[in-house]
């Protein structure tokens, strides 16, 4: 069950949304972490379709750190992945790098607040929907935003990601 609202506690995510000057709303919902598939947990939670719940990977192209932000009912395709940022070879980042860059859980990492950022790529079929949902920064929470405000806050590149 999804819970609308402000956010109950802030986070690094929220904070820099707020920062930015980015219109968004939040929903909390009871996140599962023995879920297969967390994105699809989450759009089933929160009664959204998975295309407009993003899910936010950490991985590598050619050997640098990279931020990819895809619908939750697709996969990344590495050879698309690594043309968006011009490079070679791409591969998904082990979870407890991803973690320590980031400085979120897997399961509650969001594009926004990271510690250290990085590039970041966001699939350009999310442009086309009216709103779209990204994780706010810890398990359970996501935020609503338009995707050109999630493109604008990020200086993220938009391309075709998904396989």
């Amino acid at each position: 069950m999804a819970k609308s609202g402000k956010p109950t506690a802030s986070t690094r995510a929220t904070q820099a949304l707020a920062r930015a000057g980015i219109a968004f709303e939040t929903l909390t919902y009871d996140y599962d972490p023995d879920a297969e598939r967390i994105g699809l947990q989450a759009a089933e939670a929160i009664g959204e379709p998975p295309r407009r719940v993003l899910k936010t990977l950490m991985a590598e192209v050619d050997g640098r750190a990279v931020c990819v932000v895809v619908p939750s009912d697709h996969e990344v395709s590495m050879k698309r992945l690594a043309q968006a940022f011009g490079g070679k070879a791409a591969v998904m980042m082990r979870p407890t790098d991803a973690e320590r860059i980031t400085g979120y859980h897997v399961g509650g990492i969001s594009p926004f607040g990271q510690k250290k950022r990085v590039p970041t790529a966001v699939e350009a079929a999310a442009m086309a929907e009216p709103y779209v949902l990204v994780n706010g920064g810890q398990r359970g929470l996501q935020a609503k935003l338009a995707p050109a405000d999630l493109v604008r806050a990020l200086g993220a590149v938009t391309a075709p990601l998904i396989a």
